[in-house]
């Protein structure tokens, strides 16, 4: 969240590109990606050299050897921020424009990589010396301030600030899911390392980022001391498509930097005839575009077999059950309509996730978590493609508060529910799991999942969750309540509120109350009128 004296920084570096005649907004995002993409490789470079020093492995820097960049060979030393950041304007602007610029366009050996795509047609537009030698400088600060505030993702939460200055920003789609939001549904899916993980809106690819960085916290041993699961991380794991190519860029730059070489990052309209990918992720994360209707003749027509409509959130609905294979899970976004739409449709796919596959949770969210750029009410829902039903019981869930406020300012808060739900998610799935293994005779049943329990009682020996009533934040409901409400997901139908009787005393006696006060009222204007008159 950019705040404070971050803010002002910020602002005062699109002054910097506004005054020098960079005034596209979609130009200074790149080239401030460029910029902070060529910051980072230096400071991600260091950083390697320093875990291969405390474990006694060997790392060879990328800068630390001569570089070819076209006829000419360049001591690489000289490409690092660190070294050039320094030089008088001139010779910082030469370097930059003559070496540091070409090298990073062909940094990745794979020329059919995301990266090398989406570099190739990238331009260096800084106009003069003096402006980069501003712009470095403020860039400096930039990080100096994010190291202060012990911030990490520079990157992420400079452009989701700046796609604010965007008069198309909230209205195509091409707005940042909030990094703590996209981090509470990473850490309640628990990637594993074997994971093939998709994005289907993949934007500047925040969801593969935060589970990428997931895999590197808490499976650190698994995924980087086996040789087989490195190579899966670095070149297989993580899939993302978008339909604009300044995204991809940014996207595939962000991966990069992050420690992952190789992603599959793409051009494509994922809900057209271009994506065959079926049955093919374990996982997906994916916050869609919800910009309204599109035309019949551009979406793939098995998408339309499933949920006949025009509606991107429904149709990319129908897209993750076909894209994941069997006991593939989904966490998604989705807009409030979704939950309790009336429509053919609507009803269609919310059948489909209940009846043929395992709709596991809903999460309501408030409406001012995507402010500044949208006030729309927000649901997460999980879900595992299982293709032969399974849904027994639903865990809902209502967040009141998500660490920030709910205004356009977002400002930070003490009230966060985000932790509570991750851990009311976890413990209700482990207790669930101990109890179908101890119900079955061979100590579980394989496919049945976490949140469904189908013993008689319909709860778990020391299942907190599985008691909870529907006054509660979080509560089950029974998949055939849910069928009787037709197909309905929306948490106040299931919720109950608690009503305090408030007793006010008898109105003879707030009539002497209000009388008494009148009087005195009419006393103190009396002493004001005799004051004046004096």
């Amino acid at each position: 969240m950019i705040t404070g004296e971050l803010k002002s920084k910020i602002d005062s570096l699109w002054e910097i590109f506004w005054t020098g005649g960079l005034t596209n907004p979609l130009d200074v995002i790149e080239q401030m990606t460029y910029l902070m993409f060529i910051h980072d490789l230096d400071e991600a470079d260091n950083t390697r050299a320093k875990e291969s020093a405390m474990l006694g492995l060997p790392y060879e820097s990328m800068f630390s050897k001569e570089v070819r960049i076209g006829d000419r060979v360049i001591d690489g030393s000289q490409l690092k921020w660190s070294v050039f950041h320094d030089f008088p304007a001139g010779k910082m602007y030469k370097i930059m424009q003559e070496w540091v610029f070409p090298f990073i366009k062909t940094l990745h050996g794979n020329r059919e990589s995301a990266y090398s795509k989406y570099m190739d047609d990238a331009i260096f537009k800084i106009p003069t010396p003096l402006m980069l030698d501003k712009i470095v400088t403020a860039m400096d600060a930039i990080y100096m301030q994010m190291v202060q505030l012990q911030a990490t993702d520079v990157r992420g939460d400079l452009y989701e600030y700046l796609l604010g200055k965007l008069a198309t920003a909230g209205v195509n789609g091409q707005f940042r899911t909030p990094r703590h939001i996209i981090r509470m549904m990473v850490e309640m899916m628990e990637p594993k390392a074997d994971e093939i993980i998709c994005d289907p809106a993949c934007g500047t690819s925040g969801f593969l980022v935060a589970a990428s960085e997931y895999l590197k916290e808490h499976r650190k041993q698994e995924v980087f001391f086996n040789r087989a699961n490195k190579e899966h991380y670095m070149n297989h794991m993580f899939h993302g498509y978008d339909m604009d190519r300044t995204m991809l860029r940014i996207g595939a730059m962000n991966m990069m930097t992050h420690g992952v070489d190789n992603p599959f990052i793409e051009y494509r309209d994922s809900l057209s005839d271009q994506n065959t990918d079926r049955d093919m992720y374990s996982l997906i994360l994916a916050n869609p575009p919800f910009k309204g209707s599109l035309d019949y003749d551009i979406v793939s027509t098995d998408l339309l077999k499933l949920c006949k409509t025009k509606k991107t959130e429904l149709l990319f609905l129908a897209l993750f059950l076909k894209m994941l294979k069997v006991g593939g899970r989904c966490a998604c976004i989705v807009p409030d309509g979704v939950l309790f739409g009336s429509s053919t449709a609507h009803k269609a796919i919310r059948m489909e996730l209940i009846e043929n596959n395992r709709l596991e949770a809903v999460i309501s969210m408030p409406s001012g978590v995507f402010k500044p750029y949208a006030g729309v009410s927000t649901a997460v829902l999980i879900f595992t493609k299982t293709g032969h039903g399974g849904t027994d019981k639903v865990w809902f869930y209502d967040m009141q508060a998500d660490g920030f406020s709910l205004d356009d300012k977002r400002t930070l808060i003490a009230e966060n529910d985000i932790p509570d739900i991750i851990e009311r998610f976890h413990s209700l799935a482990l207790a669930l799991s101990v109890s179908k293994a101890d119900s079955s005779p061979r100590g579980g049943a394989k496919g049945d999942g976490p949140l469904n329990d189908s013993s008689p009682k319909g709860g778990a020996k020391g299942c907190s969750e599985c008691d909870r009533k529907r006054t509660d934040r979080s509560f089950l409901v029974p998949k055939q309540e849910i069928v009787d409400n037709g197909y309905d997901l929306s948490i106040n139908k299931y919720k109950q509120t608690e009503y305090v009787a408030v007793e006010y005393p008898p109105t003879q006696e707030i009539m002497a109350r209000i009388d008494e006060n009148m009087m005195k009222l009419g006393e103190t204007l009396e002493k004001l009128r005799n004051m004046l008159e004096q």
